[in-house]
């Protein structure tokens, strides 16, 4: 049966899911203070918990969440995730106590963990070849503008309105978006050879839920504590035991064989990388704008929109170039870790227009590289498995993520104040994207040399005849 063709009616209600579910990643770190003070009394460590929570949940699930949309239908799995992401934000809205508030923070982030792969698996299944590029593009864009309209969101909630208005906010929104996907996206065939795997999943999910709250974690206990070695050393043994599972297994979750391909490999560090830095100034951007600049809430949430720039624009130009993703992906990156060096000079003085333009690199080298990454991560896997490869995608970003607050948030907490530690913070996290985009082009192929199909008991290690 022939796939249904994609419309820009599809294409814009799928980046508006996925939109909606990046945005409440950072949304929540805007609301820190005025959670504090609130009639919750939550103490510092729920506090934490209340921003990671989702985080936690939404990238330990994403690889199984990719699976079982392959398995049962992908449409039917992003209806799902969108009615748990409103059952969460309900119960978020409505929370008298910080456990309850926690609670509903997971089961939001459950929910984005099904919206996220199935939005991006649904857009591959729809797109013709010489389409998917563009199609990745706008999935992109969307993903990059969730973090963006977070932050704008917590800002203007943050300085005028309740925090429960952000959460209350979501419930019709996620209505509106199952309407819309329900009334316009066609269900896709679904992956008869996807397997689901109970004992890999277990062993997956809580070998990266270990390794995000060690690093998510680790600058606030200290990265030698006893309760940080635990979580680092349980993730290795469950990480370990996952992969000696599915070696044996015939029909395994993810096929640590994959990893063979050098362009998964690469393009999985890659999004790792672009996050990393992106994260790591969102982390010190409204702390920098607030504290330093003395700006408000909602105008610190506005004066990160530079960023929305290169992520709309660049793309369109670097999907001219989608048949030499290495070159692309080599100088977005490469962008991205010049323009962190560039606002790593900002301080106390520095004119708000001379920071924006550091904004403007850093969102050019994001639109230049995070479709092509993306692109490779999912052309790496059989067509039956997009959305599992969304999901390992999607897992690289956000522990990318973590990655790059955990290390900001540990320089930083080496210097007396923001002041003397921004500079240094970025420096650091800009060094360490300049090194990984030097190992990302040089494990980068143009074309895939490898590709692994698991298909019911055969595996088959198929290579192209390009050396």
């Amino acid at each position: 049966m022939p796939t249904p063709a994609l419309k820009r009616s599809v294409l814009l209600a799928l980046c508006a899911c996925v939109l909606v579910a990046q945005s409440m990643v950072a949304a929540i770190n805007l609301l820190i203070p005025q959670l504090g003070s609130s009639s919750l009394h939550p103490s510092h460590t729920e506090l934490l918990w209340m921003v990671d929570a989702y985080v936690i949940v939404f990238a330990g699930l994403l690889i199984p969440a990719g699976a079982l949309g392959d398995r049962y239908g992908r449409k039917g799995a992003l209806l799902a995730g969108l009615a748990l992401f409103a059952a969460g934000a309900a119960t978020s809205a409505l929370a008298q106590n910080p456990a309850t508030l926690i609670t509903g923070r997971g089961l939001s982030g459950a929910g984005a963990a099904l919206i996220t792969p199935a939005t991006m698996s649904i857009l591959v299944h729809l797109s013709a070849p010489e389409h998917r590029s563009r199609a990745m593009a706008s999935w992109t864009l969307a993903l990059g503008l969730g973090g963006l309209a977070g932050n704008l969101g917590g800002g203007l909630v943050g300085q005028f309105l309740s925090w429960r208005a952000l959460f209350g906010a979501m419930v019709p929104l996620a209505a509106l978006l199952s309407l819309a996907v329900t009334l316009t996206t066609p269900r896709t065939a679904r992956a008869a050879h996807s397997n689901l795997d109970p004992t890999g999943t277990a062993l997956l999910t809580t070998g990266l839920v270990a390794v995000l709250f060690g690093i998510i974690e680790g600058p606030v206990y200290g990265w030698t504590s006893p309760r940080i070695l635990t979580a680092f050393a349980a993730a290795a043994v469950l990480v370990t035991a996952f992969t000696g599972h599915a070696l044996r297994s015939r029909t395994p979750l993810l096929d640590p064989r994959v990893f063979a391909s050098p362009t998964l490999r690469a393009a999985t560090l890659g999004t790792a990388t672009g996050f990393f830095g992106l994260f790591s100034l969102f982390y010190v951007n409204s702390q920098y704008l607030q504290g330093i600049k003395g700006y408000g809430a909602a105008v610190t949430g506005v004066a990160i929109v530079p960023l929305t720039v290169g992520m709309a624009l660049v793309p369109r130009l670097a999907v001219r170039w989608a048949h030499r993703p290495r070159p692309v992906i080599g100088s977005g990156l490469a962008l991205i870790g010049l323009g962190l060096l560039g606002a790593s000079t900002a301080d106390a003085g520095t004119p708000y227009w001379t920071y924006a333009c550091w904004l403007l690199v850093i969102s050019a080298g994001t639109g230049l590289s995070m479709p092509a990454l993306t692109v490779g991560v999912v052309t790496s896997l059989p067509p039956h498995q997009t959305g599992l490869g969304s999901g390992l995608g999607t897992s690289a970003r956000e522990l990318g993520a973590a990655l790059g607050v955990a290390v900001t948030g540990t320089v930083l907490a080496a210097h007396p104040d923001l002041a003397h530690g921004m500079g240094p913070a970025l420096r650091t996290v800009a060094l360490i994207v300049l090194v990984a985009t030097a190992l990302v082009v040089v494990g980068h192929r143009d074309r895939p040399t490898t590709r692994t199909i698991a298909s019911g008991e055969k595996r088959v290690l198929s290579r192209s005849s390009r050396p």
